[in-house]
C-alpha cells in the first residue's frame, strides 16, 4: 500500500490555475489512492464543497464532471439554488453541515441528500416534512468517530441506537451510510485509524441493520487519499478545488464544526 504523507495543500495548483485543472488533478489522485490498494476508482464519488465560494465557481466545477456539489449552510445554498443559471449542469447537491430542525423544510426543498443527520429528534422532524410533501429523503448519519467537543455527530457508540430508531420510526428516511471527519492533526496515523473505526463501524451498524450502507463519506482536502485507502466510497473536497475562500484564511470549507448558537 502507498502511505501518502504531507498535506494536500502543499500540491495546490497555483490561483491562476484553470478550476477544471484542479479537478482533474483530485481526480487523478484519487485514481491513484483506488489503484494502490486495489480498488476500483469508480467506486468513489468526487463532492466539491463549495462553502463561501462563489456561484460562477460551482458551475465550471459542475462542467468539470465533480458527482456532487457539497454545501454546509442552508441560507448559502438556498441563494444558490435560487441563482443557479439554467444551462448549467445539474449534479445533485447534499447538505454536509449541522441542520438545525427549524432549517429542515427548507434543506429538503434544496438539497438531493442530507449527510448530517446526527440525532433522533432532528430524524423525526425531517420524517415529519417529508409525509407532508409526499417523498423521501436520502440520509448519512453523521458520527462524531474523533468525539471532539468541537464536532457535530453522533456518538459512535450510539450509532446502532440512533439507525434502529430511523429504521423503526422514519420509513421515509433512505439511510444509505454514514459521514465522518478524521481528527485534525498532522499525525497521518491517527488519521488513519480514525477511517478504520468508521469502516469498521460501518460494517457492524450494517450486519445489525440489514441496511447495505454502501456510502461511506470520509476524507477531505489534506487526507482524501489516505480515506480512499481505508475505504471512503465519497470524498468531500473543497480548498483542492476551489483555493481557500476569499478572506477567510485556510478555511477549507469542507470542515464540520459545531455551529455558535
Amino acid at each position: 500500500m502507498v502511505a501518502y504523507g504531507g498535506s494536500e495543500r502543499e500540491g495546490l495548483l497555483s490561483a491562476a490555475t484553470p478550476l477544471g485543472e484542479r479537478v482533474a488533478r483530485v481526480r487523478a489522485r484519487v485514481e491513484e489512492a483506488a489503484r494502490s490498494c486495489g480498488r476500483d476508482p469508480r467506486e468513489v464519488r468526487l463532492c466539491a464543497v463549495s462553502k463561501y465560494h462563489p456561484l460562477e465557481a460551482m458551475r465550471q466545477a459542475a462542467e468539470a464532471g465533480v458527482d456532487l456539489l457539497g454545501e454546509n449552510r442552508v441560507q448559502e445554498a438556498g441563494e444558490k439554488a435560487r441563482a443557479w443559471p439554467p444551462n448549467a449542469p445539474r449534479v445533485p447537491w447534499h447538505l454536509l453541515g449541522h441542520l438545525q430542525r427549524n432549517k429542515a423544510r427548507r434543506a429538503l426543498e434544496i438539497f438531493d441528500a442530507i449527510q448530517s443527520l446526527d440525532g433522533e429528534p432532528l430524524a423525526l422532524t425531517l420524517q415529519r416534512l417529508c409525509e407532508e410533501r409526499g417523498r423521501g429523503v436520502t440520509v448519512l448519519l453523521e458520527v462524531n468517530i474523533s468525539e471532539e467537543s468541537a464536532k457535530t455527530g453522533a456518538d459512535p457508540r450510539a450509532a446502532a441506537d440512533l439507525l434502529e430508531a430511523v429504521q423503526r420510526r422514519c420509513p421515509l428516511l433512505a439511510v444509505e451510510g454514514i459521514m465522518a471527519m478524521a481528527p485534525l492533526t498532522d499525525r497521518v496515523e491517527e488519521r488513519r485509524r480514525a477511517f478504520a473505526a468508521l469502516r469498521e463501524l460501518r460494517d457492524r451498524l450494517a450486519k445489525g441493520s440489514g441496511l447495505s450502507l454502501g456510502v461511506l463519506s470520509m476524507g477531505m482536502s489534506d487526507d482524501y487519499p489516505e480515506a480512499i485507502q481505508e475505504g471512503s466510497t465519497l470524498v468531500r473536497v473543497g480548498s483542492a478545488i476551489f483555493g481557500p475562500p476569499e478572506g477567510r484564511g485556510g478555511d477549507d470549507g469542507d470542515l464540520l464544526a459545531r455551529p455558535k448558537e
